[in-house]
């Protein structure tokens, strides 16, 4: 089934299932990050998820059917190069999601776009439930340490692929890749609850003082608060003042319940998630569809690379099991510096050479998973 979202991004997901299957990349299923009120035309892009039933015999050989179908998919309109700006983000196996390995915070966020609705349902009722812990603080607080204290950079919001009103997708940066995810992680730090998307967060988290904010970037994230709108540097100098007070209302971070073992098993699961669509998205951005710009999304690679670098190098600590010398080994094929297009040919070149460490990382049955 294919559930029916705003027009723009439901058409989106169709297509993009339909080249999927044409290139057959194997999805069972399909979901993408945020919900349906959270993309917002023509700024948002869809990062799609991928559940596969099983893990594919070559994963580099999938991940050049994968960044084939993504440039099929690219190339069908203009419009392409923003909405659907990169390949997958995650790819997982339907065990790996029966068996709570991904992430809840991240699971919370999804929505479907195609394959179980009931699967998908009993996932997401799940995370829901599941018991606040280490892995929450982490995710949310990450969000936070990435963009506040002057980190989120505007300029850094590279407008290379948009195809109208440079002023109103300026505002919708500021509004929709800054305050609203640092309130969306501030919503769920200050009620320990998982939020399901930014426009959620804006809407059913306003303590007192903060309604007026809550209010003013909902607008602007829609383009629709003022009849003249404020320049996007004025709305970010309003952006730091409300998430200064939004702030106030976190909690500093505290311990947490759960077992040690299973939130290692989380961060074997999502970090290999995230890993085995790398290929692809490496293969794109070396070799875009013609005027389509990804020097920025090169670069954008470093600090991805960086964080899986270092579970990699927590998760392999002592290297007494098979799994963490595999972790270590893993780790030894990240690029831990600065990206450019060069370190990517080299590292596409490394997982070649190395195709064995990297084909048993990334199929790592659930039940292997011991670090």
């Amino acid at each position: 089934m294919t559930v029916v979202e705003a027009p723009l991004y439901m058409g989106l997901g169709t297509l993009y299932e339909h080249e999927l299957d044409a290139h057959d990349v194997g999805a069972v299923m399909l979901t993408h990050k945020w919900q349906p009120a959270d993309l917002l035309a023509p700024h948002s892009d869809i990062d799609v998820r991928i559940l596969l039933s099983q893990a594919p015999a070559d994963w580099e050989e999938w991940n050049h059917r994968l960044a084939a179908a993504h440039t099929a998919a690219v190339g069908r309109e203009v419009s392409h190069r923003r909405l659907l700006e990169h390949p997958p983000g995650f790819a997982f196996t339907v065990a790996e999601a029966d068996g709570r390995l991904v992430s809840a915070p991240e699971l919370a966020t999804w929505s479907l776009i195609s394959g179980s609705a009931r699967d998908f349902q009993r996932w997401k009722s799940r995370a829901q439930m599941a018991p606040w812990c280490a892995v929450d603080e982490r995710f949310y607080r990450g969000i936070l340490y990435g963009r506040l204290g002057g980190r989120y950079q505007l300029a850094a919001d590279s407008t290379d692929n948009v195809m109208e009103d440079i002023a109103a997708y300026r505002r919708h940066c500021v509004a929709w890749h800054y305050l609203a995810p640092c309130w969306f992680a501030a919503a769920s730090l200050a009620t320990r609850t998982r939020c399901p998307g930014k426009t959620a967060a804006l809407t059913q988290w306003r303590p007192d003082g903060l309604d007026g904010y809550a209010e003013l970037f909902l607008g602007h994230a829609e383009d629709r608060s003022d009849a003249r709108p404020r320049s996007p540097r004025h709305l970010l100098r309003t952006a730091h003042v409300a998430l200064e007070a939004a702030m106030r209302r976190v909690p500093d971070a505290a311990s947490t319940a759960g077992k040690i073992e299973e939130q290692a098993r989380t961060d074997w699961v999502m970090t290999a998630g995230m890993l085995r669509v790398r290929v692809a998205r490496w293969l794109y951005y070396l070799d875009p569809p013609p005027g389509v710009a990804t020097d920025y999304l090169i670069r954008r690679e470093a600090k991805e690379l960086r964080a899986a670098w270092q579970t990699l190098n927590a998760l392999a600590a002592g290297e007494a099991t098979s799994a963490q010398r595999l972790a270590a080994r893993m780790a030894a094929l990240i690029p831990t510096g600065p990206t450019t297009a060069g370190t990517l040919r080299a590292a596409l070149s490394l997982w070649h050479r190395q195709k064995s460490t990297v084909q048993d990382f990334l199929s790592l049955a659930p039940g292997d998973v011991h670090p």
